[in-house]
């Protein structure tokens, strides 16, 4: 492999590690990016799980360096989050691709407008009164683990409207959860790919250890810049990876 290449899959892992931290679907860049690098559509799925479960280490210790981390309130939604991985894992070792895009496209968009709507509900916490109640926000996170299971990119779009619109957090600590959310079910879906003999380590973790310092930065960025800024960013994101999954680009 060139320097180039290493170099090229290094800074994409870095972008994505960042976008993944603060917003979601930094894995609409490193998927595209294995495949052109000639893996197919399962193991380029498979292998991004590498740099995912890298990143969320890096980036939950430092939101937990930060103080924004609550692990009391990511186990108790944490164990249905892993049951669905295991079930999306599963389902994942044969997708149809094309269709899922489209359909995830269409879902980002009503996202979009969910963000634009109210921006209150994103910026203020709500902790001591959650919008549901916790039976319906462990029916929402273990589909929410199926999905991300299945196919990953753009899971931390689903999980940010489910802690913020289920749990009542406000959208630093939303990104903190989700971060760790990612954290604990992601092992699980990869022991699945590497199963099935749908990993490749060499470009897994060459894109992880870019993806470790975005991470490091997005987890920074994100305390920093307080739940306004970081709104902002959440929409500009959804905009483009879903034009991206709806093939406008």
């Amino acid at each position: 492999m060139e320097w180039y290449q290493v170099a090229l899959l290094i800074s994409a892992g870095i972008v994505a590690g960042f976008i993944n931290t603060i917003a979601g679907s930094g894995s609409l860049l490193t998927l595209p990016l294995f495949m052109a690098f000639g893996l197919s559509a399962p193991v380029a799925n498979g292998t991004n799980r590498i740099g995912i479960l890298l990143q969320t280490i890096v980036g939950a210790a430092s939101f937990k360096k930060q103080k924004i981390l609550d692990f009391r309130s990511a186990a108790i939604i944490g164990i249905p989050s892993v049951a669905g991985s295991l079930l999306g894992a599963l389902i994942a070792v044969d997708i149809d691709e094309k269709a899922m895009k489209t359909a995830i496209g269409f879902l980002l968009i009503i996202m979009f407008f969910l963000i634009l709507w109210k921006p209150s509900r994103w910026i203020k916490s709500r902790e001591g009164n959650p919008p549901l109640p916790l039976w319906a926000q462990i029916i929402i996170f273990f589909f929410v683990g199926v999905y991300g299971g299945f196919i990953q990119a753009g899971v931390g779009f689903f999980l940010l409207a489910a802690l913020v619109l289920g749990s009542g957090f406000d959208l630093i600590k939303a990104n903190a959860l989700k971060v760790f959310l990612v954290l604990l079910y992601t092992p699980f879906s990869l022991v699945v790919f590497i199963l099935n003999n749908q990993v490749d380590y060499k470009l897994g973790l060459i894109v992880a250890a870019g993806s470790m310092i975005g991470a490091w930065l997005g987890a920074k960025f994100s305390v920093k810049w307080g739940p306004g800024v970081v709104r902002i960013f959440l929409l500009l994101t959804l905009l483009v990876a879903s034009a991206k999954l709806l093939g406008l680009f």
